[in-house]
């Protein structure tokens, strides 16, 4: 499986075999998320959800000194309270577009991501940088908060008092700190973050749809949980997968020592 299908001007999907990758294409912005470049990242996001082949989802950049600089500010100043209130549903649409994805998603860093452009990374399952990688959620220096799902989904990453400091400081990360203090998951060599973001993605994908999906709702449902509530969580999922196709193959083929073919339901 290849190809690629565009989405409006500056998003594309790219197939490699079970891996989705979706491409964050507007360089001449550095790839800051316009109102017509969201609503292209929440159609892409849209389908896939619904794609049975796309096991994995990479989240990458064709800007070779940013994956993303986040709101398109200039877009913004240009908007009226009137249209700045009917644009937000389509601005949220990308960012829980990326978040709900119903498979693993991995975000390959490099350049500037900054504000919306790390809550993308960040609505992601695994974040891969290399070091020229620049992080931070800078919003309240320009008069706002993260409004991507950053003061909600950093603090699961790093905890309150960390995510507190970072969003009221407004300060930038480089690589190493980010990785470091668990911004990031994976430092990776210069220039090697879509490659090996998309090997991670490869590795993933090698196992069972029916079971990457089922895990993938048990952390996150149960993220906050009591543990008994979370158990039950995970209980639900297990039954989700425990009579499917994938678990008899994967049972089959591992007592006949063979490579299994997922039929993926």
């Amino acid at each position: 499986m290849g190809g690629e299908q565009r989405f409006g001007e500056f998003v594309s999907v790219r197939r490699h075999d079970y891996v989705a990758e979706l491409v964050l294409d507007r360089p001449k912005a550095m790839n800051a998320v316009s109102t017509d470049m969201a609503r292209s990242i929440g159609s892409a996001c849209q389908a896939l959800a619904q794609d049975r082949d796309a096991r994995v989802v990479v989240l990458t950049s064709t800007h070779e000194r940013a994956f993303c600089v986040g709101a398109d500010l200039k877009e913004r100043n240009s908007l009226s309270d009137a249209e700045l209130v009917r644009q937000r549903p389509t601005a949220r649409a990308a960012y829980t577009g990326v978040l709900e994805l119903p498979m693993p998603t991995v975000a390959a860093l490099h350049g500037f991501a900054l504000g919306g452009g790390f809550e993308l990374a960040l609505a992601c399952d695994l974040i891969v940088a290399d070091p020229t990688a620049v992080v931070g959620l800078p919003e309240v220096s320009v008069g706002v908060i993260p409004g991507g799902g950053g003061t909600q989904l950093l603090p699961r990453r790093v905890g309150a008092a960390r995510a507190a400091e970072l969003i009221f400081t407004a300060r930038r990360l480089e690589a190493g700190e980010a990785r470091e203090l668990g911004l990031v998951d994976q430092l990776v060599g210069e220039g090697e973050d879509r490659t090996e973001a998309l090997a991670l993605a490869a590795r993933i994908a090698a196992n069972s749809p029916v079971g990457l999906r089922a895990a993938k709702r048990a952390l996150r449902l149960g993220h906050g949980l009591d543990l008994r509530a979370g158990l039950e969580v995970e209980d639900a999922a297990w039954r989700s997968v425990a009579f499917s196709g994938d678990r008899a193959e994967g049972v089959a083929a591992f007592n006949e020592k063979r490579k299994p073919q997922w039929p993926g339901e």
